[in-house]
């Protein structure tokens, strides 16, 4: 149910910041797991009992109760949306996150620049199956060297893996050396 009530919020739109002239595609589209929801559903929670504390409560703080469930439930529908709205995009020539909620924001590193991926996975991570990103590149201040809360943090991992292969940026493979008789 929280799946479609989320499949109704407004999405980034990933299609204008692609090179499609280059023939850039998108390989993998990344959301965050579903472990980030965790403090809106509490905050709407508590929304919920603030408001039955203004009908069952002294009658002179109801209103005192209703403004703060308000202000607590925007609260909730801020962070749901700031989660909902930060992607992470594995494409054939680069990775990029776009996030924001009333502005946007995208940092990209083209699949060049990839020197090293650390993923990280807690213990909870690794019970819920998510994990961490650290990206190593050879411009260390940018917007791309953490991402947390990456769902199938391992698949992710080699997906990329993949491209960077796929893309020839490193050297061919011992099979494929094998295979060319050299």
């Amino acid at each position: 149910m929280i799946r479609a009530l989320l499949d109704r919020l407004p999405d980034q739109e990933i299609g204008s910041h692609l090179l499609a002239d280059e023939g850039e595609v998108v390989i993998d589209l990344v959301r965050h797991h579903n472990i980030v929801f965790w403090r809106p559903i509490a905050e709407g929670i508590g929304m919920l009992v603030l408001w039955m504390l203004a009908v069952i409560g002294p009658i002179e703080l109801g209103w005192l109760f209703i403004v703060a469930g308000l202000g607590l439930g925007a609260h909730a529908l801020y962070l749901t949306l700031r989660e909902r709205r930060d992607l992470f995009v594995i494409t054939n020539m680069r990775v990029f996150r776009a996030t924001g909620v009333f502005s946007v924001r995208i940092a990209t590193m083209p699949i060049t620049r990839i020197l090293d991926i650390t993923v990280e996975k807690p213990l909870l991570g690794r019970i819920l199956g998510y994990g961490h990103f650290i990206f190593e590149s050879a411009a260390q201040a940018q917007g791309l060297r953490h991402i947390r809360f990456i769902g199938d943090p391992d698949a992710r991992d080699l997906t990329i893996q993949r491209v960077v292969q796929q893309s020839g940026l490193r050297g061919r493979t011992m099979q494929q050396r094998l295979m060319d008789g050299n």
